[in-house]
C-alpha cells in the first residue's frame, strides 16, 4: 500500500495528515474549516483515497493560513507516497458535471509544478469560505507533489457547485494518473527515465 504521514507544524498551524493512495475512499478530516471539510470528503470520496486529516490554525484571523498549509501537506503526502513513481499512469483528466457547473481537471507527474487555475468565481464567498483560497490550496498542493495541474472552469455559476465540483473532479484525476498500469509496473512513464 502507498502511504504517507506528514506532520507540519508552523506558528500558524499544526497538521497531522495520513494518506492511502490505494484506497476506498473513506475519510475523516477536521480542517478547522467546515467547507474544507467538506470538499475533502467529496475529494478523498471520489478520488478512492483514504485519507485522515486534523488541523489547528489560526482560524480567528481567517482561514488562509489552514487551507493553503493543508494543501501543502497533502501535496507532500502525495509526493511521499508515489516514491520514484514507478509504474503510475503519469496523467489523469476529468470532465465533471456538478449540476449548473462543468469543470475540466488534467493532471501531470511530471516532477515539475505547475498550476493553470482558470477559474472566475461568481462570489467572494460561500458561506463564511472566501472563495479565492481555492487557487491557493492547489498551488500549495502543485507546489509539494511536484505535478502541472490544470482546471478550468467550462460552466457554472453557483459557487459552492463549481468548487465542489473542482474538488471532485481533480480527485478523479489524480485517480486516474496515480494508477498503477500493471502492464508497466517496474517502468519510469519517462523518456528520461525519471520523474
Amino acid at each position: 500500500m502507498r502511504t504517507a504521514e506528514i506532520t507540519r507544524k508552523t506558528k500558524e498551524t499544526d497538521i497531522a495528515l495520513r494518506l492511502c493512495l490505494d484506497g476506498r475512499g473513506e475519510s475523516a478530516i477536521e480542517s478547522g474549516v467546515g467547507f474544507l471539510d467538506h470538499m475533502l470528503t467529496a475529494f478523498a470520496s471520489h478520488g478512492k483515497f483514504d485519507l485522515t486529516l486534523r488541523c489547528k490554525g489560526d482560524t480567528y484571523i481567517d482561514d488562509h493560513h489552514s487551507v493553503e498549509d493543508i494543501g501543502i501537506a497533502l501535496g507532500q503526502a502525495f509526493a511521499e507516497a508515489l516514491g520514484d513513481k514507478k509504474g503510475i499512469h503519469r496523467f489523469g483528466d476529468c470532465i465533471l458535471p456538478m449540476d449548473d457547473a462543468l469543470v475540466l481537471s488534467a493532471v501531470d507527474f511530471s516532477g515539475r509544478s505547475h498550476l493553470g487555475f482558470l477559474v472566475d468565481m461568481p462570489s467572494e464567498k460561500v458561506g463564511s469560505f472566501d472563495t479565492e483560497l481555492v487557487q491557493e490550496f492547489w498551488y500549495g498542493f502543485v507546489r509539494k507533489a511536484e505535478c502541472a495541474l490544470h482546471v478550468r472552469r467550462l460552466a457554472g455559476e453557483n459557487s459552492h457547485h463549481l468548487i465542489e465540483g473542482i474538488f471532485k473532479s481533480v480527485g478523479r484525476s489524480l485517480r486516474e494518473a496515480v494508477r498503477i498500469d500493471p502492464e508497466f509496473a517496474d517502468q519510469i512513464p519517462s523518456t528520461k527515465g525519471v520523474l
